[in-house]
């Protein structure tokens, strides 16, 4: 049973054993039919915390926008994305881990430690790290993360859809909603989205064999 809401717990544990620098890691994008997946790496001072956060899942839009803004005041955050070229190319687990990968390292000082959301670790971080599942629930750093991912890939998804309307991307981020699935109908497949899924590689199947 998890936490109804998330502390340091993990953050000081891993302090007793002389990783005073943790960061939390989340990701979000693994699931939408088009754009980016996007990952954010955050550090917490823990004598100057943002109030109320919570799993960004949880949280009103308006909330997430206004502990966007305060964590990115008070912690140390790097965002990092793998794009949908990426994505093809590595398929969607390889490309979320080198999201990770790229937000760790972007970081101004190189953590200690990281914890991870999920029950799977990266290879080849640049520092210790562990999972946790349900950590966006469990973490503060992982909480901060997620908040921060969320609304920035929110953001890339509503500018791309001023650029291709009638997807419904300002809403559905990308995921395969009615919408989206109605706009892939009537205007067709876009640059951004991505071919190894199954429902785009599809689409362009069927149209490459009607214009065999």
């Amino acid at each position: 049973m998890t936490k109804e809401t998330p502390d340091l717990s993990f953050e000081a544990a891993a302090a007793q054993n002389g990783k005073c620098r943790v960061v939390g890691v989340d990701e979000v994008g693994r699931g939408p039919w088009a754009g980016p997946v996007t990952a954010a790496a955050v550090w917490l001072n823990p004598n100057d915390l943002p109030d109320g956060m919570n799993d960004s899942k949880k949280l009103t839009a308006k909330r997430r926008e206004a502990l966007f803004d305060a964590i990115m005041d008070k912690a140390e955050v790097s965002i990092a994305h793998a794009s949908v070229q990426e994505i093809d190319e590595l398929n969607i687990l390889q490309a979320t881990y080198l999201a990770m990968r790229r937000a760790i390292a972007g970081l101004t000082q190189s953590p200690d430690h990281a914890l991870i959301d999920g029950n799977r670790l990266p290879a080849d971080l640049p520092c210790s790290a562990e999972t946790v599942v349900k950590g966006d629930a469990r973490s503060l750093s992982i909480a901060a993360a997620s908040i921060v991912a969320k609304v920035t890939r929110d953001r890339i998804m509503a500018e791309l859809a001023a650029e291709h309307p009638g997807y419904g991307w300002e809403s559905n981020a990308g995921y395969g909603t009615k919408m989206h699935q109605n706009g892939l109908r009537e205007f067709g497949v876009t640059p951004h989205h991505r071919r190894s899924f199954k429902p785009i590689h599809n689409i362009l199947y069927q149209e490459h064999s009607v214009s065999d």
